[in-house]
């Protein structure tokens, strides 16, 4: 147990406690962690990915991989962190290894740019490693888990399947598109308890969506870009896998339709989304504020590291949520919901946020990876 800056911890062979200031106390009771590798390490996503598991209690970066020309050299020499949190020395360090599958670690978080990720990904899973993957190109295959671990886990039983039929040791597992997390996770109690027929969407996106260095100034200051190639198509193919239901072997989309439009704008972090959605079953807005606000899933049930306490938070007054007050709720791991009201058109409508890199990208993964692992899958 944890007290001031230390920790007492109980020596199991002999009931003895004792007082550590070791930041581990996993290495004092004979805990190992699992050793990870990340993928396009150098990247916007990748380093995200190096500061959410620097002092992960469940896993320990055991690799960092990039392209050729990176690699070979200690990671802080190539990379230009971007991160609000010091670089490591321990991770700067590092030997930058090239994507190649094999080696001292069982998973694999994927952050590479989707032009190269589809065969390196392919190769790691055959090899035996679990890739954990917030790359877009295996996501709407039907024997590849899109997983948002508090509203789909069940679709996890896809992957013996998948293994079997691709003849891997390994496997893939993705998490959605950054504009699809925060609009699935609102909807999907909502089509759980009442049925959604029709849901219109408009996106008002960060430029970290966009990676680094992005979408130049001079296209963005003072403006806003109505187009992202491919979001559109991604919203609304992968809310309906993610919301569909396990057949067999095969994950079979939900039935409702769905319209996208999304936008650049200028704002650093967090994708805003004005939503509109149709239900089978009629509901007022205080039945959906209730049903949001009171919703916990399958994370939250065992406590996993990366869970936030509330994966949804309704947000009450009239002008909020906001990205430069609300972005960071629960370290970037919530969707944010306000304004829920009728919709003249539809039946409600409300206003969505959520963190693009952390809950819409690094993090993510990172909570399937916890989920396979309180799953006995890695």
């Amino acid at each position: 147990m944890m007290m001031d800056d230390g920790w007492w911890i109980c020596d199991p062979r002999s009931a003895i406690w004792f007082l550590t200031f070791d930041s581990r106390p996993e290495k004092f009771l004979g805990m190992s962690k699992i050793p990870v590798a990340i993928l396009g390490a150098t990247g916007a996503v990748g380093q995200q990915f190096v500061a959410l598991l620097a002092d992960h209690p469940w896993f320990e970066i055991a690799a960092l991989m990039a392209s050729e020309r990176s690699a070979g050299r200690s990671y802080g020499e190539v990379v230009t962190w971007k991160q609000p949190v010091t670089l490591a020395r321990r991770i700067a360090a590092m030997t930058v290894r090239p994507c190649q599958p094999g080696g001292d670690f069982a998973v694999a978080f994927c952050g590479l740019d989707a032009a190269v990720a589809g065969e390196i990904e392919e190769a790691f899973a055959a090899a035996g490693h679990a890739v954990v993957s917030n790359s877009r190109n295996h996501r709407l295959e039907p024997d590849v888990p899109l997983v948002i671990p508090e509203l789909n886990p069940d679709h996890l039983r896809v992957i013996p399947g998948q293994k079997k039929n691709r003849r891997w040791k390994g496997f893939i597992v993705t998490n959605s598109n950054c504009s699809t997390m925060f609009l699935a996770m609102a909807l999907g109690p909502i089509h759980r308890r009442f049925g959604l027929e029709k849901v219109f969407v408009t996106t008002m996106q960060a430029i970290s969506g966009a990676g680094y260095p992005g979408v130049p100034s001079w296209d963005i200051l003072g403006n806003v870009i109505p187009f992202i190639a491919g979001e559109e198509e991604k919203i609304e193919a992968e809310t309906r896998k993610i919301l569909g239901s396990v057949e067999k072997t095969v994950i079979v989309p939900a039935a409702f339709a769905i319209s996208a439009q999304t936008n650049r704008v200028a704002v650093e972090n967090g994708h805003t989304e004005c939503v509109s959605i149709g239900l089978r079953n009629r509901a007022t807005p205080d039945q959906i504020h209730r049903l949001l606000g009171g919703f916990k899933g399958v994370p939250q049930k065992l406590k996993l590291p990366s869970a936030p306490l509330h994966p949804v938070i309704v947000r009450c007054e009239r002008d909020r949520p906001q990205p430069r007050m609300d972005v960071m709720a629960e370290k970037g791991m919530s969707t944010l919901v306000g304004r829920i009201r009728p919709c003249p058109i539809l039946d409600i409508r409300m206003v969505l946020l959520g963190h693009n890199t952390i809950r819409g990208a690094a993090g993510a993964a990172i909570l399937n990876a916890e989920l396979l692992k309180a799953r006995q899958l890695l």
